[in-house]
Order: structure tokens, then sequence, then C-alpha cells
């Protein structure tokens, strides 16, 4: 007679083993309908799983994550049925859910086309409406492997034969259709009621370039069609505001062939990067932090020494010169601790804080590469701190400050906390990993802020801090972070003079704001949509001229603007001035200039903005201490 505890802390009592539909049907015929699976003791389950002896069980509908989760992977088995149906030459092979959706890999003689995909989603939709049930099975290994050859799915028996032998296997069947799945799945096909297929892609075979091509077919699935629309739209902005698109359109940078993951920056595009780059060096300056430059090119007995070798010694550059291997620094942290022994220090001297705009390089795979948010030579905002152990508070609670008045500035207004503690393997005594979860918790609690544990996710070296900022899409970026290291100094001889005369080696606080700018700037130009804010923009003023005896005039005014340090496009081309005015609101040019006769006479300039906004004539004084004072403000407390 199993007892299940719900999770209200109610039980009930069964007379004999007892199906999770079985009991959300003894709760109510509402929840009956709901139920697309269940939790027993933790482990997500089919409605038909037997309880037949005492559990906690919670039922699950669309409205909990898990149910999203059973919802995709059984859309995954529904798209591989209808592909069958449509293609019964196509094998499959393997369909698991991703990020917002599912994907499925087929083997089939060629590439599936837009209009495959239309045809597919239309089987889809009549496999739902047949409303089959689905049904979980169990075969041994091997009888998994005939039964699968027997059907011609030769990719699938291979999968099988990787799995060790004498294991029970589960199979899900819903009308004529069968696969080798772990499961769960939702009771029957006429649950799975809005999804869409995105679209195609090769993908090889274990995911093994030596391996055949196979065809990849992308979608997603939601609880019902209003949140698939909601998604769909989500995902039409997204693309609007895809940053490689906009980077083409604005001019500000390309990647070529022949050095791929590496950026080409065009002079907007660099403008960009070097209004980013002073902003940040002021902030720093303004903390307290010293900024340093370290080599590209370092032998690689640092690297062995510091352990980065040895765990990311595949993904580093290297070049050999007279007998020496160098290699190409994937991060600044050793050499910013040569700079520290290079002196000697003293308990007086600390906290020393270092900045760098590091020139990094890491081999990633060409096929991860991805705009500017996955490159292969980015230049990281590598800062670290070199302090006691009882500074670390303090100096975690100085970097919380910096960090959120970076993000403030740059349109992120909202950040997600996340705390980090100590792995199971890792290096420091259990003091002190105490003392260092414990003052970076602190500096959370000291400003308020909500945050989230995160047990064991910790590096080997210590704690640390992500922050990650939700964007206008309600993507979540993890860019900030900083992080406690007792391990680096002491494995490099870095050490300072106690108080008491004797030599310890510093607590390392490795801390960024932006991560890297590539990736950064990839994030904002997407946030933003391209129209970055006045204090942002690689131009924030164009000048324009109706006719040519208009020109000394403007390069009168555009000098003015200039030393007051605004970046302005003086354009006198000799085209109608609605096409300049078009092409420059194109480019997203927050200020328009236009000098005619009557600002000439007057001494004035008429002034829009990128939005349409008619400012009129101005005194050119005026316009620069507006906009002087709009740069100052970084775009708070303006009006929309």
């Amino acid at each position: 007679m199993p007892v299940v505890t719900l999770p209200d802390g109610s039980q009930r009592e069964y007379p004999a083993a007892v199906s999770v539909a079985e009991v959300a049907a003894s709760i109510g015929a509402g929840l009956a309908k709901a139920a697309l699976a269940g939790r027993v003791n933790d482990r997500v389950v089919d409605t038909s799983y037997l309880i037949n002896e005492d559990a906690a069980l919670a039922i699950i509908t669309d409205k909990d994550p898990e149910g999203l989760e059973v919802i995709r992977h059984s859309t995954a088995h529904l798209l591989a049925q209808a592909v069958k149906r449509l293609y019964p030459t196509a094998q499959v092979t393997i369909g698991p859910v991703i990020e917002q959706g599912f994907y499925y890999d087929f083997a089939f003689g060629r590439s599936f086309t837009p209009e495959d995909l239309i045809e597919i989603e239309a089987e889809m939709t009549r496999i739902v409406a047949e409303n089959y049930p689905v049904s979980r099975e169990e075969l041994s290994r091997d009888e998994a492997i005939a039964f699968f050859r027997n059907l011609g799915e030769e990719y699938k028996a291979k999968i099988i034969e990787d799995i060790p032998a004498n294991e029970t296997l589960s199979l899900y069947r819903q009308g004529e259709f069968v696969d080798l799945c772990r499961g769960p799945h939702v009771p029957h096909t006429g649950r799975l009621k809005a999804f869409k297929l995105t679209k195609v892609a090769g993908a090889y075979w274990r995911g093994d370039s030596k391996n055949e091509m196979l065809q990849r077919i992308y979608g997603t699935a939601w609880p019902d069609k209003k949140a698939l629309d909601a998604y769909l739209e989500r995902i039409a902005e997204a693309e609007k505001r895809d940053h490689r698109l906009l980077a083409k359109r604005l001019d500000l940078y390309h990647i070529q062939p022949e050095a791929p993951g590496e950026i080409f920056w065009h002079p907007k595009g660099w403008r960009l990067v070097n209004v980013l780059r002073e902003y940040l060096r002021n902030v720093q300056q303004d903390a307290g932090y010293e900024e340093i430059n370290t080599p590209l090119l370092v032998d690689e007995v640092l690297w062995q020494q510091s352990g980065h070798k040895a765990k990311f010694g595949n993904e580093m550059f290297s070049v050999s010169s007279e007998n020496h291997t160098y290699l190409i620094k994937p991060m600044s942290c050793p050499c910013h601790i040569q700079i520290f022994k290079d002196q000697l220090r003293s308990y007086r001297d600390l906290p020393i804080r270092y900045a760098e705009f590091g020139h990094c390089h890491r081999s990633e795979p060409s096929g991860t590469l991805h705009g500017l948010m996955r490159v292969r030579g980015f230049v990281q905002d590598d800062g670290h701190i070199f302090c006691t152990e009882e500074q670390i508070q303090e100096e975690v609670l100085g970097f919380i400050d910096q960090l959120h008045r970076v993000y403030r500035d740059l349109g992120f207004t909202h950040l997600n906390y996340k705390l980090s503690t100590r792995p199971e393997n890792r290096v420091g005594s259990e003091e002190v990993w105490d003392k260092a979860e414990q003052a970076l918790a602190a500096a959370l609690d000291a400003r308020g802020l909500n945050w989230q544990l995160q047990p064991g996710e910790g590096a080997f070296y210590g704690p640390k801090i992500e922050f990650s900022m939700p964007d206008c899409l309600g993507r979540e970026w993890q860019c900030g972070t900083i992080q406690v290291d007792f391990s680096m100094p002491e494995r490099l001889g870095a050490y300072y003079i106690s108080e008491q005369g004797d030599k310890k080696p510093p607590v390392m606080l490795h801390r960024a704001i932006l991560g890297t700018f590539e990736r950064f700037l990839g994030i904002l130009i997407e946030q933003h949509a391209g129209k970055f804010p006045l204090w942002l923009a690689p131009t924030q003023v164009a000048v324009m001229t109706i006719a040519s005896r208009h020109d000394e005039y403007a390069h009168n005014l555009t000098k003015s603007m200039k030393n007051k340090g605004l970046r302005v496009n003086l354009d006198l081309r000799n085209e109608k001035i609605g096409f300049k005015i078009r092409e420059h609101t194109l480019q997203y040019v927050p200020y328009l200039v236009v000098i005619g006769d009557k600002e000439l006479e007057q001494g004035t300039v008429s002034v829009r903005t990128l939005a349409g906004k008619e400012l009129g004539s101005l005194p050119l004084d005026q316009l620069i201490e507006q906009l002087v004072a709009e740069v100052n403000r970084k775009g708070h407390d303006l009006e929309d």
C-alpha cells in the first residue's frame, strides 16, 4: 500500500501500485488532463510509471520547466516520425533537446530544403491530430541492436553498440514509429500543439569531420501557440539586431578566411572600440588601478608553471624560435604576477591593482566561430588585485560598485548574481575557503543584492561571483566576474613581507567587467540595435551643406565641435540634402546638422535628431553645450 507524498506535504495512500496518471486523476480531472509527466523522488518519469512503494511525487504540467523539456523531447520524436513517413529511406540518429528547442539528425541522400520543412511540419500536424498514445517498452542491448538493424536503422544500431553489454534499454512507440530513448515523453501525441521547424544545417556523424555529413533539422516547441508566437517574434527581432548584419551595414568591421576568428576593424568600428577603452580606462583609474602592458609571446615554461599549459594546452597557439617554444598568451594573469614579483613588496603596499587591455588568442574550433561573439583574437579588460585575506571583502565591494557604474552607463540596468563555491577538487585550506566564500557573500549582502548560490561551481583555486545581464530580448549574458585565487601567486613564487616579517603569498583577485571587448561590443550592438547613445556613437554629429557656398562655414563649426571632443562627419558632397539626411539616418548618426543660406546669414545651425525630432535653428555654442552635457550624462536622465 504505497503512500504518496505531494509537494504541499499532504499524503495519499493507495491499495496497490499506482501510476502517476492515476494519482493525478485521484486529485482532480483538471490535473489529470494537464499532466505531462511526474517527478518521483526527484526523478522525472512518464505518467504511466508505476509507484509501488512510498514516494514523493510532483505532477509535471506544461507550466513547469521539466514539462517544457518533455514537450520538446517528444516533439523531436514527432519530427522523426514525420520524416520517416515522408522519406522512408532516411535513417534516424539522435534528437536531443537544446536551449529554446530541439533538433534531429538524419542520414539522407540529399539535403533537406525549406520546402521540405513545410511538408514535414504539415505531416507533424497530422500525426498530432491522429493522437497516438506514447508507450514505453524495454529490450536488452542485443535485442535492441537486432531490432533496429531489422528496421534498416544502422546508425541507431551503432549507437546501441557503444552501450555496455547486459544493459536494458527503453524504447518509445507512437503509431508505427519506434525510437531508442530514456524518456520521459508526453502521454499521447495530441499534447504537442505548438511547434515550428526553423532551419536545416549540416552536422558530422558523432561530431567528427572525418565521418559522413548528416542533415540536422532544428525546431522549437512550446506549451501553446501564444508562447510560440512570442518566441518567434523574439527571434525575428533578434535577427534584425544581429550584430553581424548591423556591423556590415554600419561599416564597423569584417572577417575574412585568411584570418579566421580575427577582426578587421574599420575606422568607425575601431573608433567605437577606443571610445569604450578610454571610458573604461578612466573608470579603472578612478578605482585605483594602474594600467600595465605585458608581452604577447611568453616562453611555455611560464605556462607550465602556472598550470595553464596542462589545462588549456590544446587551446593555445605556439611559435618556435632559437630552440624555444613560445605560447601566444590566452590570458594575462601569469604575466601580471611577473610585474608584482619584480619588486620586493610589503603588506603596506597592498592592495595593488593592475589593469590591462590584453590582446589574447585562443585556438577556438573553426565551427564555433561566430562574428564578434566567438573569436580567436580578442582584447580582455584583464584586471588583477593582489591583496591580503582580510582585504578581499573590501576589494570585492569596490569592484561591484565599479561594475554597476559601467553596466548602467552601457544601458544594462538589471543584473543577476551567482556565487560559485568550492568544488570537490580544490587547493587551499578549508579555513581559507571559508574566509573567501564568506567575504564574497558578505560583499553581495552589503550591497543588498539578491544572489543565487551555485555549490561546487567555483574554480579549483577559489570561489567566484558571476554577473549576468539580461538584454532587451531576455537573453542573459555572463561577462563580468570576480574570482578569488589562492593558488597561482604561490605557484609562481609571488610573495610579500607580512607585518610579522615573514614571506606570504598574496591573494589574487581576477576580475573582468566586459570580459572581452569583441564579445561585449557584439552584445552592445544587438542591445541598442546599432543605435548607440550619443556618448558611444562612432559618429555623433553629421554636418551637411546644401550648397558649396556653405562649405567654409561648415568647416569652421565642425572644427569647433571637434575641439570640444565631439566626433563629427563633415559631408560636403554635391548631393541633394534629402539624400544626405537619409544616408546619415541609415547610419544611425544621433544628430544631423544642416547648413543653408539662413544658417549662414544668422550664424546658427539647423538640427534634427535621429528620431526625426526638429530642434530648429540653434547658436553653435548652445548646440555644443547641449551635446557635451548629454555625452557627460551617458544618456541618463534624458527625455525619450
